[in-house]
């Protein structure tokens, strides 16, 4: 059975069995004790498992995806344009969920059915949950810079570590020796290992979402339910805004190219995210169509795409974006205008390190989680329904990866075409190919 599946059917099985548990048991001390005793641990050893690895993939990733995009030095323009386009439409994509989110509420509960949720998420509070701060919004930006990253990790202050990862993979482009290819080199070996270890948990998440779902349904019946078919909606509908009205319109503006010719020539790749749902197993599906039905450069659409994959992840950064605000509402965390500036920037630098493949963002919305005062528990509502979210966050991540080179292609028209540049991103395509 494939994995989604398994996780689907521990939704299924937490839900049924919690709504059973509470209609036979009530709300005594035997279902307290069954929680406690069985549905609290199951959850909470995949949930601590997953925190466990997540200071190693965000640096790893961060660092590398900084790393790929920032060879400045040698890609010159194209590099830094891709960079460009890739923070500004993030930025768009976050902020536009933020915004569904916040005029929609899909997290909204009555105050008695969220103060019964909130209190047992604080009864089982885990160890990764940073206390709120009341610092200023200048305190909290000059806090992003540590003067201790070992202590910034072992704080789980993760903008800190960020913050870190991202001038320290700046750096590692900038530098270019056989020293700093060799670290280069190990750092890509610690992101291999690291996301090995979160398949192996990612194979617990079944019992983990069961164990989580059972805690929920058990103690709040089928409200719970109601809410997280509202929220798959407002995820949908920001999805749908971003790729139907920004894409066409960057298309159209910057790519002088007509929209509806774009979605006609790009519905190949975007079907095989859509059933992959992995920006890197769609790349050579994307990068042929970019050359063959999309006329590009190929030595622009080679580098775009190829970082692209990886880093331009417009559709991932806006799920973020709204899974953190739906969490924040469902618990009745507020939020204030400097905690939703910083999830936007966590959300951004969040769509270039996180992996290109299945459920790589779920260790990101943990870390936001943490990083606001959200209950971390919160992941396993969404997990159950993430494969499908999955699929369609994916398939605006490579329509994004194709708008990017279609826009980036327009700009390059007037130059020439840097051999270096395509040497390299033919050398990135081989290997993922």
């Amino acid at each position: 059975m494939n994995s989604h599946r398994k996780m689907l059917l521990g939704l299924l099985a937490g839900v049924v069995l919690g709504i059973l548990a509470r209609f036979m048991l009530g709300t005594g001390p035997l279902l307290d004790g069954l929680i406690r005793y069985i549905a609290h641990p199951l959850g909470q050893v995949y949930l601590r498992l997953l925190f466990m690895l997540i200071i190693p993939l965000v640096f790893s990733a961060l660092c590398l995806g900084i790393a790929g995009i920032g060879e400045m030095k040698s890609l010159g323009r194209i590099g830094v344009k891709t960079l460009i386009y890739t923070v500004a439409i993030s930025g768009i994509a976050v902020l536009i969920g933020l915004t569904v989110v916040n005029l929609l509420r899909p997290g909204d509960l009555p105050d008695g059915i969220r103060e019964q949720l909130l209190q047992s998420a604080m009864d089982r509070q885990s160890n990764f949950t940073v206390p709120k701060s009341d610092k200023t919004a200048v305190e909290l930006l000059l806090n992003i810079i540590p003067d201790n990253v070992v202590r910034a990790a072992s704080q789980s202050d993760m903008l800190a570590v960020m913050f870190f990862a991202l001038i320290f993979g700046i750096a590692l482009a900038m530098v270019r020796t056989e020293a700093t290819q060799r670290l280069q080199e190990v750092i890509q070996g610690i992101y291999d290992v690291t996301w090995k270890l979160i398949q192996i948990v990612m194979g617990l998440a079944p019992y983990g979402v069961a164990g989580l779902m059972f805690t929920i349904t058990a103690q709040l019946g089928i409200d719970i339910l109601i809410q997280l078919l509202r929220y798959v909606g407002v995820v949908l509908l920001a999805l749908a805004l971003h790729q139907f009205v920004v894409y066409s319109a960057v298309v159209s503006w910057l790519g002088k190219m007509s929209p509806r010719y774009f979605f006609r020539a790009v519905q190949d790749a975007m079907v095989t995210a859509f059933s992959t749902a992995s920006s890197n197993a769609t790349l050579p599906t994307a990068l042929r169509v970019a050359e063959e039905k999309l006329g590009l450069q190929s030595h622009v659409s080679r580098f775009v795409l190829t970082v692209g994959s990886t880093a331009n992840q417009n559709g991932t950064a806006l799920f973020e974006g709204v899974t953190v605000l739906f969490l924040a509402q469902l618990y009745g965390v507020h939020l204030s205008l400097t905690q939703q500036f910083l999830v936007v920037i966590v959300c951004i630098l969040g769509g270039v390190g996180t992996a290109g493949v299945p459920a790589g963002s779920i260790p990101v919305v943990a870390m936001i989680l943490g990083m606001v005062g959200i209950p971390v528990e919160g992941v396993g509502i969404i997990l159950g329904v993430d494969r499908f979210l999955d699929m369609c966050r994916t398939t605006l991540n490579v329509t994004g990866d194709l708008a990017a080179a279609v826009v980036i292609n327009a700009s390059e028209k007037e130059h020439g075409a840097p051999r270096s540049l395509s040497k390299s991103a033919e050398h990135l395509d081989s290997k993922l190919t």
